[in-house]
This record gives structure tokens, C-alpha cells and sequence, in this order.
């Protein structure tokens, strides 16, 4: 009797195991990693982010809408896991000036801008907001009229005074200064 307990047990971890790793891998292959480096004068700008797809979905919008990402809401830009940010150098985020490393960069899309904030946390995963007092910065930029772009994507794009991110997605496109201080 204890045998077939023990077997039992068994193939329902397996199974449990089995369907978490498919939903990963599953979840990794609709918004797959995605990375955007940019380098200047020795210095670098580097941005690990999951590359979720529009797939014929109303992507910014009014929760009533239907919109994926609601305004007003937070979005971990991007997907899976949250996007980080490394500057190699002290480096300006809106009006805040930010010292060299490693951080979480992370939205809230309003119609027509995208308020960007700068977080400390790098503890959180998935969907999980951050501890919003760890926020350090916050940029309001303006969103563009873009051509469609099928897959979320960031560039990291040398500028004579820093590096520019450039976010685009649908038919969408917003850009970032991180001035060098």
C-alpha cells in the first residue's frame, strides 16, 4: 500500500514539475529575452527586457478597452521577468542625478507619454510591482507615432552626451536621455 502512496506522489511531482517547466519555456517563447547595448568612449548602457508581441491586440489604451497594458497601470516593460538597467556611468534620469549600476526600469503609459521610474529593488520577479519607495527617479516622455513594431523592443542608441533608450512597440515609440553627469 505504501508502495503505491509513494508512486502516486511521484508521478503527481513529475507532472507538477513537467507543467511548470512547458509554462516557462512557453511563457520565454511568446516574449523572448531580449537585450540592447550601447557603448561610448569605453562606456557602457546595457538593458535586459522580454520582447513581448502585439499578436492583433490593442496594446495602450483604456482598461474598458480591453488594452493589454491599461493607462495609469503599471507594466514591468516588457514581460516575464522586470527590465533591468546597467550604466557604466553616473548618469542623469529626468531631473535626478543617479550614480553608476544596476536598477529596475519600469512604466506607467498614459495617453500620449510614458512615465518612466527608476527602481533600487532588484529582488522582485513576474508581474510583482516593485516597492514603489524604493523608486529613485522618475522621466515623463512623450510617445511618437511609430510604423508598427510586431515585438517590444529598446535600443541603446550612443549619443554625444550619453545614451539614448528608444522603447518602441506597435505603433508606438517614446526615447530616454541618460545623460553622462
Amino acid at each position: 500500500m505504501k508502495k503505491k502512496v509513494l508512486i502516486g506522489v511521484g508521478i503527481v511531482v513529475v507532472l507538477i514539475v513537467a507543467a511548470v517547466f512547458y509554462l516557462n519555456n512557453r511563457n520565454r517563447t511568446l516574449s523572448p529575452p531580449g537585450q540592447a547595448i550601447g557603448a561610448m568612449s569605453g562606456d557602457t548602457v546595457s538593458v535586459e527586457y522580454s520582447r513581448p508581441s502585439v499578436r492583433d491586440r490593442l496594446i495602450f489604451g483604456e482598461e474598458e478597452e480591453g488594452a493589454l497594458q491599461p493607462y495609469g497601470v503599471y507594466w514591468r516593460l516588457g514581460a516575464n521577468e522586470p527590465t533591468f538597467l546597467s550604466v557604466s556611468y553616473d548618469f542623469r534620469f529626468g531631473d535626478s542625478e543617479i550614480d553608476a549600476g544596476k536598477y529596475v526600469i519600469y512604466a506607467i503609459p498614459r495617453k500620449g507619454e510614458v512615465e518612466l521610474r527608476l527602481n533600487s529593488d532588484l529582488r522582485f520577479w513576474g508581474y510583482t510591482e516593485p516597492d514603489y519607495s524604493q523608486d529613485l527617479a522618475t522621466a515623463i516622455v512623450r510617445v511618437n507615432p511609430s510604423d508598427h513594431t510586431e515585438q517590444f523592443t529598446i535600443e541603446a542608441q550612443p549619443d554625444s552626451i550619453g545614451t539614448r533608450l528608444v522603447f518602441s512597440w506597435d505603433k508606438y515609440q517614446w526615447e530616454l536621455l541618460l545623460e553622462k553627469q
